[in-house]
């Protein structure tokens, strides 16, 4: 077969995925998007209980609204706040429905190669088409031949240890049956259960820690004997809590309020410039002990919220181009370092910043900023207009800008590593860190929590 008649492969079927995928059918381009679950956007699913700060006007994608539009899909209205939940069933499950046999669940990607060479052989290697292996839901094995990869299957998959070195603190994985590394959804009973009545350590400082605080501060008002350690590698300054009532996203700065009203009322407590290297058992509690020395009194949970980090290791027989630090590609990590950038002063970037020493290859979407906290679902969704016009030979669309960011507010991080005042968030985690996009503008409502 013609390699230009082969499918575009995507890589997960989250927004930008499946974004990815409406944007190459309008541009006449077959896509294939393999999803490792047994629906869309299992990734959002996970945190169905959380809100966005964005509302419905952000978080759709101009070309899968197209898609939609012969369906009989409408929008919700576009300036109220959806869930993950609403999201998912509103919004991502439909558009993964429209594009019907385009997408394939069950399918886990466990390698990309070249057809025929591995990493380290140059001849003919441009011309050749790519070959995916995937591992199907019932354990079988198949190769999938595609013209492209478009790989936007998240971090999510990824979590960062508790350890502040980026490695798993001493006796972090023994105790993974007392530490979560998600935003705890109380409405479950079983999760309800673990916290309620309880101490619980919350790890980490930025929005998704927030949201976690605020939770288990409304849990302590019904469940007597219910406290929260917030446990912190930096001090606590002005910008601890976010922006608060200066924050351009109302949102998120009343929900970095809530959070300081949970530690002022007394439902938390904080612990500064505690850096865990161990967690020791304490009969069926847990001690989390620092790199110097320090011990906290007990707890009977962990929650680790120090943000995400890409995987990689699907990828290893291509030729990436990837930033030491960040992971993400090198011409795209000084854009989104968030030791100087915010949210909103990410410059809007397409194919030119993703491109690979291996021509047809491209990381979008979370995976594209690696362990950088400051994506916008909005900037994924013009990641993926950019790309898949230079697919369809379309040079001057794919090297025009169509989005404009405008600051949000306060969020962003700080080169000074342990000044309090001047570092809001936390390594591989930051202010932006939630599993989710954050609101580009003003206007929002008060949040009642969530991401």
């Amino acid at each position: 077969m013609e390699k230009q008649n082969l499918p575009v492969v995507v890589v997960g079927a989250g927004p930008v995925g499946l974004a990815a995928a409406a944007h190459l059918v309008e541009r006449g381009i077959e896509p294939l998007v393999l999803e490792a679950g047994a629906s869309a956007a299992t990734a959002v699913q996970d945190w169905a209980h959380v809100r966005l700060f964005s509302p419905w006007a952000e978080v759709t994608d101009p070309a899968a609204e197209k898609l939609l539009a012969p369906t009989g899909w409408t929008r919700p209205d576009g300036t109220t706040y959806p869930t993950g939940g609403d999201w998912t069933g509103q919004y991502l499950q439909p558009l993964a429905d429209a594009l019907g046999d385009k997408v394939r669940y069950g399918a886990t990607v466990t390698g990309v190669a070249r057809a025929g060479r591995d990493r380290i052989v140059d001849s003919g290697r441009e011309e050749q088409p790519f070959t995916v292996h995937i591992r199907t839901a019932d354990g079988g094995e198949e190769r999938i031949t595609a013209r492209a990869v478009i790989d936007a299957s998240g971090t999510w998959s990824t979590p960062g240890p508790m350890g502040a070195n980026g490695l798993p603190a001493l006796g972090e994985r023994t105790a993974a049956d007392r530490i979560s590394y998600r935003v705890p959804d109380l409405r479950d009973p079983a999760v309800r259960a673990r916290h309620a009545g309880r101490r619980t350590a919350v790890v980490g400082s930025g929005a998704s820690a927030f949201t976690a605080l605020a939770l288990l501060a409304d849990l302590a008002k019904e469940e007597p004997g219910t406290h929260a350690l917030w446990v912190l590698r930096r001090g606590i300054g002005e910008a601890t809590y976010g922006g608060g009532e200066a924050d351009q996203l109302p949102a998120r700065g009343a929900l970095g309020l809530r959070a300081k009203a949970a530690v002022e009322d007394g439902h938390a407590s904080a612990v500064t410039g505690f850096r865990t290297e161990a967690v020791e058992r304490d009969d069926e509690r847990l001690v989390l002990v620092a790199e110097d020395g320090r011990r906290l009194e007990p707890v009977d949970e962990v929650i680790v919220l120090t943000g995400f980090r890409p995987d990689l290791s699907f990828l290893s027989e291509l030729r990436l181009a990837l930033d030491e630090r960040l992971e993400a590609p090198t011409a795209l990590a000084p854009l989104i370092d968030p030791n100087v950038h915010s949210c909103g002063t990410v410059y809007p970037h397409g194919v030119k910043e993703l491109s690979h020493p291996e021509q047809g290859v491209y990381l979008v979407g979370m995976k594209s900023y690696g362990r950088a906290p400051t994506f916008l679902a909005l900037t994924g969704y013009e990641q993926v207009r950019s790309v898949t016009a230079a697919l369809a030979g379309d040079h001057e669309a794919a090297e025009r800008v169509e989005l404009t960011l405008p600051e949000t507010g306060v969020c962003g991080g700080a080169g000074l590593f342990d000044e309090p005042g001047t570092a809001q968030g936390d390594e591989g985690g930051g202010c932006c860190a939630a599993p989710a996009t954050l609101r580009i503008g003003t206007g929002a409502p008060a949040a009642s929590g969530g991401c």
